[in-house]
């Protein structure tokens, strides 16, 4: 069984809210032999928080479970969601959001990408970010940005993402950002 030392999960947790808190900014989680997608996942999940991992096979699943000991669920019922494997718009589209009464609810995805520069440039906007900035990921579906706009449409409630790379770079990209394609 894998477990993070508290130092790790304590440097992860904090990676995590420094990267929804400054949008679209590149920060990198601690070097450990679990893959950086599955970090956040291991470092908030507790006993009380519902998981889904979507990966080829079950390994990071049973591991996630094994060390938080957190429920496993359904995509559309997780709150925190960790996607090992190339996810679908319609996947995507499956999210928990949450309510305008408890937007607390909303998952917060992490979505392991190839890359977090190289792909389709975005301009970013909103709380967190000064002015604005730019984020070109590249391993996420077409269709993204917009998928994720009507995820977010119903503000409070929405769902927070995060992508990470496998060097372990993160860029966060909380319900609160605006992400307009560049041409």
């Amino acid at each position: 069984m894998i477990t993070l030392p508290v130092n790790e999960s304590q440097l992860a947790f904090r990676t995590v809210l420094n990267a929804l808190a400054h949008p679209g900014a590149t920060y990198r989680l601690p070097d450990t032999a679990v893959p950086p997608a599955v970090l956040p996942t291991l470092a908030l999940a507790d006993l009380g928080t519902a998981v889904c991992v979507l990966e080829d096979g079950t390994e990071w699943a049973e591991t996630v479970v094994s060390a938080t000991s957190a429920p496993l669920s359904d995509l559309n019922k997780a709150r925190l969601v960790t996607a090992l494997r190339a996810v679908t718009v319609e996947e995507i589209a499956e999210l928990h959001r949450g309510t305008a009464l408890a937007p607390e609810d909303g998952a917060l995805v992490t979505l392991a990408v190839s890359d977090l520069d190289g792909g389709p440039a975005w301009r970013l906007t909103g709380p967190g970010v000064p002015g604005e900035t730019t984020l070109a990921p590249t391993g996420l579906p077409a269709g993204f940005v917009a998928a994720r706009a009507e995820l977010v449409a119903g503000f409070p409630a929405g769902v927070d993402f995060l992508l990470a790379c496998p060097d372990g770079r993160i860029a966060g990209l909380p319900r609160t950002t605006t992400i307009e394609e560049e041409r």
